[in-house]
């Protein structure tokens, strides 16, 4: 584990990275945590890197290299606030750049660890000294000297024994194919259990999602995570094959329309303040967006040129193909109860019957996962959303997705997707009133009259928790938590997990939720910022509810 305070032009992780492919002795995986408080220069960067770089947005971003053998997890942004969130055991520093808090890289050292520095003001050194670093002569040289183990929060959980890893994955949506994808990746053995004959046919069995990040004025966490998210599903996909080519889609551009001129002029302000790349986000005054939209689009709106629609039964298909051998499909079948013994789970289905054990399970099977016992006391609730088909030409066709109050994709196969309505009853079926609600909302975007259509399209029931963010790690032990003030202290079920929870964003959140997790598994750092990962803890809810209980 190497930590650099400084990428800059990347020569310190090239030199790394040819270091590492050059030793017949070398590890298995290389995993390199680079700080960038500076704009990195892209031309000295080989073609495989700049394919996947991000945008220039602050954030934490993964990228994978040598078929997934080295990890470069890139945190754009301010040095020591970076250095604050990150959980892990470094076994090398390299120092670049400014400064950064010598207590911050002592927490994560471990006892032996080396640090170099490509310079050293005196004072630094001396914080250094304190902190537990030994130097050499030269003043550039150090090793760690504490016998401490890092602090608790900076270590990872370790990784099972190999023959520990094998998982259950219950759902075979985004969610479940996307765990079963990076689980995989990693070696795993990964058996996933479906109730239905094919993959993706609930919430994740529509055709067209849109993909795209979240802009706030506050950059709160499910605006970070969207970022992160969209920007990592952007490079996961292009691992796949690519949007368009891998499943169907397109990275068309979304157009993002104000609601009124208050809504404009917030907008206005994010705009001024993030400063986005355009390639990111960029905002358009009316005259360009209705250029774009091709009607009056008088409060402007934002462009998201990287964005676009996919098919996420494709998206669920082209993951679970890229599983190979390791994966094993139970398809058409339910599951009705868990339990742990012995130290693996045995998932059980009609009449008892024994599916499948193992000693790792992770739910992903959206509310369903409230039916079983270990899972019933998550707050997630069953929103219900109707998308409607409409035939290619009944209404005027943007060159890319719209969105206000509702959405509109380009046609595909010759079917545009309107939608989606945001109901609270359990109607499965296709209603006329949800269908009239969104080519309504559709046509006042267009500024034309809304068409006469025969009842078509899709329902499907997104899977939404109270703070709209998505479950993702160990579960909770209702019945063994007391009293705590942390989320470390949350007793948790042993080997069961969840990826719940997706609401209307399981496209992008999907890749990235399930490398989270996977990093959970294998004792990695996170793909993202410890701020975030506790926003995700599936324990949050009953930790508020112990807090104030006491």
């Amino acid at each position: 584990m190497i930590l650099d305070t400084g990428f800059g032009d990347g020569t310190h992780f090239l030199a790394t990275l040819e270091a590492w492919r050059a030793d017949p002795g070398r590890a298995t995986h290389l995993h390199y945590l680079a700080l960038a408080p500076a704009p990195v220069d892209l031309e000295a960067l080989p073609a495989e890197l700049r394919q996947q770089w991000p945008p220039a947005v602050n954030g934490w971003h993964r990228m994978l290299l040598d078929g997934g053998r080295v990890t470069l997890d890139l945190m754009l942004g301010e040095a020591d606030a970076s250095l604050a969130q990150i959980g892990a055991a470094v076994d090398a520093f390299h120092l670049q750049g400014p400064a950064c808090s010598a207590t911050a890289l002592a927490r994560l050292a471990r006892p032996g660890a080396t640090l170099t520095a490509a310079a050293l003001a005196p004072a630094a050194r001396q914080a250094l000294s304190g902190a537990g670093f030994v130097f050499a002569a030269d003043g550039l040289h150090a090793v760690f000297g504490s016998r401490r183990a890092p602090a608790p929060a900076a270590v990872p959980a370790p990784a099972p024994a190999p023959a520990a890893r094998h998982a259950i994955v219950i759902g075979a949506g985004l969610a479940g194919a996307a765990a079963c994808e990076r689980l995989a990746a990693r070696g795993w053995r990964v058996t996933l259990i479906e109730r239905h004959a094919r993959p993706a046919q609930e919430a994740s069995g529509n055709l067209a999602g849109i993909f795209m990040p979240l802009l706030s004025q506050d950059d709160n966490p499910s605006t970070r995570l969207g970022r992160a998210a969209y920007l990592y599903a952007l490079r996961h996909w292009r691992s796949l094959g690519g949007v368009g080519a891998a499943f169907a889609g397109a990275r068309c551009g979304v157009l993002q329309l104000a609601r009124n001129p208050a809504h404009a002029e917030a907008q206005r302000r994010i705009a001024a303040g993030a400063a986005y790349p355009a390639d990111y986000a960029r905002w358009l005054e009316a005259a360009e967006a209705g250029a774009l939209l091709g009607a009056p689009a008088p409060d402007g709106g934002w462009l998201f040129a990287q964005g676009g629609w996919a098919r996420p039964s494709g998206v669920c298909a082209a993951m679970l193909d890229a599983c190979g051998a390791r994966l094993r499909r139970i398809f058409s079948t339910g599951v009705l109860e868990l339990a742990r013994v012995g130290g693996a789970w045995r998932v059980g289905g009609a009449d008892g019957a024994l599916i499948a054990q193992a000693p790792t399970v992770i739910l992903a099977n959206g509310c369903g996962a409230t039916a079983l016992a270990q899972a019933a006391g998550l707050p997630l609730a069953a929103v219900r959303g109707q998308v409607t088909h409409l035939a290619e030409g009944s209404l005027p066709a943007p060159p890319l997705v719209v969105c206000r109050e509702a959405y509109m994709t380009p046609a595909a196969d010759g079917i545009v997707c309107v939608g989606a309505s945001y109901d609270a009853d359990g109607e499965p079926g296709l209603r006329a009133a949800s269908q009239r609600e969104n080519l309504d909302k559709i046509a006042a975007i267009l500024g034309v009259a809304a068409p006469r259509a025969p009842l078509a399209g899709r329902t499907g029931f997104r899977c939404v928790a109270p703070d709209r963010l998505p479950l993702v790690g160990a579960l909770p032990d209702a019945a063994a938590a007391g009293r705590c003030e942390r989320l470390r202290d949350v007793a948790r079920q042993p080997g069961l997990y969840g990826l719940l929870g997706y609401a209307s964003r399981g496209l992008i959140w999907a890749p990235l939720a399930a490398e989270l997790l996977a990093a959970q598994l294998d004792g990695e750092p996170a793909p993202l910022e410890a701020s975030l990962v506790a926003a995700l803890d599936p324990a949050r809810f009953l930790l508020k509810d112990l807090r104030r209980r006491t």
